[in-house]
């Protein structure tokens, strides 16, 4: 079937439709990883965006139950040179179609991804529209600029209720932007006690359990649109041991009075080479965000910058000089090494024993 993606320039790529039928808007954006196409749909950082792969085989490996990063796909549609219907895998349980129609996702292929990209990266994310049951530029056009695509989208993928996963080590509170699942896997394979809050849980709230330590997870969308949210993180990091990541390495930089800025078109995929500085080691990383820290409005705020990104310079991690606190921006739990950044949640484990010790003199 026919397939169409609109951008807000008036740019329009014809192909092949499959996954869902219907229209759909969001923010293009695009992403340069040649696997994980299942855990990238299922992320909710994702949500409020069509999605362009750069890689052109998609669904090769089909999908299973066991990789999803959350219950549902919050993205607004999938873009993919070539899609792989008969997918040849021992962990296959259904075709990358079969998911989109599942999870009432339009999709787009035999389309120009490297044009996409290309266009992405010349004008940056922009607002547009897919469909594959849609042709006309004129209706298209008018459901686009009908449709606001800046909404709360922690407030639409955060649990709505406090959630206690059972541990015999650490007691960590999670504030819950939008966490993917290997995040949560990685706090239970050290044994944590998690519980899991709301994104606008109050600190007496989060407090109330006595954690050990406080872990902010990824999200979607423009961190400032948190104000309440970043109140709260300012106090718990001046009470507890506080890990960030993504979305919550950048509420931790506005916790501090730092700033935060909206990147041309982000960072996504799963080869982005960062700077341990402190290591004096480089490592490639997986990454999903369209926001940054401002390195200059975190000087003189008690912020060390820990790692940089290896293609643009942007702050990639940092940790407060006197307090517990650290935070990255890409995705230790992302597996790109599979395993060569996950020490930082070992940091975490450490950072909180030190603090508990520190507490008993």
């Amino acid at each position: 079937m026919k397939g169409i993606l609109y951008l807000e320039d008036g740019t329009t790529y014809i192909g092949k439709g499959f996954g869902k039928l219907g229209t759909s808007v969001g923010e293009l954006v695009f992403n340069t990883s040649m696997t994980g196409y299942q855990e990238i749909l299922t992320d909710p950082s994702y949500a409020g965006q069509v999605i362009n792969m750069t890689y052109p085989l998609i669904g090769n490996y089909g999908v299973n139950s066991h990789e999803n990063e959350s219950e549902k796909v919050y993205a607004r549609g999938f873009i993919v040179k070539s899609v792989c219907n008969n997918p040849s895998n021992y962990m296959s349980e259904e075709s990358i179609d079969d998911m989109l129609k599942k999870m009432n996702i339009v999709g787009l292929y035999d389309v120009d991804t490297r044009a996409i990209t290309k266009k992405i990266r010349n004008a940056g994310a922009m607002k547009c529209i897919i469909s594959n049951i849609e042709f006309s530029t004129e209706k298209l056009k008018d459901i686009m600029d009908g449709k606001d695509i800046k909404q709360n989208y922690v407030d639409m993928v955060s649990t709505k209720e406090m959630k206690h996963i059972e541990g015999s080590g650490f007691k960590v509170a999670v504030m819950d932007f939008g966490a993917k699942g290997n995040i949560i896997e990685n706090l239970k394979q050290r044994n944590c006690d998690i519980t899991i809050f709301p994104y606008n849980a109050s600190y007496n709230e989060i407090m109330s359990i006595k954690p050990d330590g406080v872990f902010l997870t990824n999200g979607p969308g423009d961190p400032k649109e948190l104000k309440n949210v970043v109140k709260t993180v300012k106090s718990i990091m001046n009470t507890v041991p506080t890990f960030g990541i993504c979305l919550g390495h950048q509420m931790i930089a506005l916790a501090i009075g730092g700033d935060t800025y909206k990147l041309k078109f982000g960072h996504r995929g799963g080869n982005h080479g960062v700077y341990d500085i402190e290591r004096d080691k480089a490592y490639i990383t997986s990454q999903n965000h369209g926001y940054a820290v401002d390195p200059k409005s975190i000087e003189n705020k008690g912020m060390i910058i820990t790692h940089k990104n290896l293609n643009d310079g942007t702050v990639e991690g940092m940790k407060h000089s006197s307090l517990p606190v650290f935070s990255v921006q890409f995705h230790p739990e992302g597996a790109p090494g599979p395993t060569d950044t996950a020490y930082l949640f070992d940091k975490f484990i450490m950072l909180m024993d030190k603090n508990l010790k520190q507490e008993a003199i």
